[in-house]
């Protein structure tokens, strides 16, 4: 608790006089009267006190009344609200949400100072008991949805939230699990977060971690980014395109590659420059999967490699998996020049959940075009249509809106 609100309480209590005692109600009436600064609540079970004290909270027992009353006075370590590392932008307030739920509560209500902003508090987890907030703009969220949303998150039945966000998205998601497209969109930025608000979205916000989802989200909502709202709309529209172009662009630009160069007679005379001239000692398709396979050795090696060496990283990486692979004869330079186009593009969107949801999609169409030649890479680009149009959004919402249903507007 904070040492100095406590004090304050307890200096307040002293100066009571025994008429204001006698004349209130119950033990949460002489608080409510009496104390300043602080949130109070009454609390009349055993269970409920314990918990509360257990949570950093302050308790009041007074002499002869039932329950006690619960003072809010909590005090967490907590870190600067710096801009986030994984979502910024060119334009816009460099801040970013904290551990803590207050501070990301009043970061949005700084972008949003109307009454009908609410934020529900939820407590989940039989050990943890993690406070879970629902915030939404009444009146423009679906009533419904939101109603959905919170009796899903009241009948989670877990006994920790130990990994934030992420152990109660595993919660609200129970069914379609074998499908890699991501169901809910994280960010933390306050101003995207009022931004969805304000388009009826509802977001949920985890104590003890920084990112909060965003729900109901479609498979658009994870290709546009924050930076689009800053710029003019012809610009936006713009960037966003190109975003969409490249990004689909990676599911079949390899696929497509190798299936035109295991049929040399579908290669047209403009696009000739695509054969491979040069013979290596592994085969091409498993010189794919090797650097399928390398590129996310580098990703999982950089994450745990010290900032002041990742130059050198990124520089040992590329005599690597480049100049040196070549000159022993495991690879030709074609492949690494489109698998270097690749990785690239995987970064040209924000969302890390649907990049790999795409590169999984990418390597079951590399091995059916390996197996079954043209029929294969049919089935590929199969499998991705009814994976994306069969995935629902946590909720039942679909995974394509506004494309469909179709929304104009």
């Amino acid at each position: 608790c904070s040492e100095n609100s406590v004090l304050h309480m307890t200096d307040t209590l002293y100066q009571l006089d025994a008429h204001t005692v006698k004349d209130a109600e119950d033990v949460s009436a002489i608080c409510r009267t009496c104390v300043s600064g602080a949130e109070v609540t009454e609390l009349c079970g055993y269970g409920e006190a314990v918990t509360a004290l257990l949570s950093g909270m302050t308790l009041l027992f007074c002499d002869g009344a039932e329950g006690c009353a619960c003072a809010d006075l909590r005090k967490y370590p907590e870190r600067t609200v710096a801009e986030p590392e994984n979502d910024k932008v060119l334009r816009g307030p460099r801040v970013g949400f904290t551990e803590t739920l207050t501070i990301n509560t009043a970061l949005i209500r700084r972008h949003i100072r109307d009454p009908r902003l609410v934020t529900a508090a939820h407590t989940v987890g039989k050990v943890s008991k993690t406070d879970v907030v629902v915030c939404y703009m009444e009146g423009r969220a679906d009533d419904a949805y939101v109603k959905r949303l919170s009796d899903m998150i009241d009948a989670a039945e877990t006994d920790s939230l130990s990994m934030g966000s992420e152990s109660l998205a595993e919660c609200l998601i129970k069914r379609r699990r074998y499908n890699p497209f991501p169901k809910i969109r994280y960010t933390e930025r306050p101003d995207c977060v009022a931004a969805h608000l304000l388009e009826g979205r509802v977001a949920v916000m985890t104590d003890n971690c920084p990112s909060v989802m965003i729900l109901p989200t479609s498979i658009f909502d994870f290709i546009q980014e924050t930076d689009d709202y800053y710029l003019p709309p012809p610009v936006g529209t713009y960037f966003r395109a190109v975003r969409c172009a490249v990004f689909f662009l990676t599911l079949f630009f390899s696929p497509l590659w190798y299936l035109l160069i295991s049929y040399p007679d579908f290669i047209p005379e403009w696009l000739s420059f695509i054969r491979i001239r040069e013979q290596a000692g592994l085969p091409v398709i498993a010189q794919l999967f090797v650097l399928e396979f390398a590129i996310d050795g580098l990703k999982l090696a950089a994450l745990n490699t010290p900032s002041v060496l990742s130059g050198s990283f990124s520089i040992i990486g590329g005599l690597i998996l480049g100049d040196f692979a070549v000159r022993v004869g495991w690879f030709v330079p074609d492949t690494i020049l489109y698998m270097a186009f690749v990785a690239i593009a995987n970064f040209s969107q924000p969302s890390y959940e649907l990049g790999y949801a795409f590169k999984f999609m990418r390597l079951l169409t590399l091995a059916l075009t390996a197996l079954f030649g043209v029929w294969g890479f049919c089935a590929g680009a199969a499998v991705f249509v009814i994976l994306i149009t069969s995935n629902v959004t946590v909720g039942g919402k679909s995974y394509l809106y506004p494309l469909i249903p179709f929304s104009p507007r």
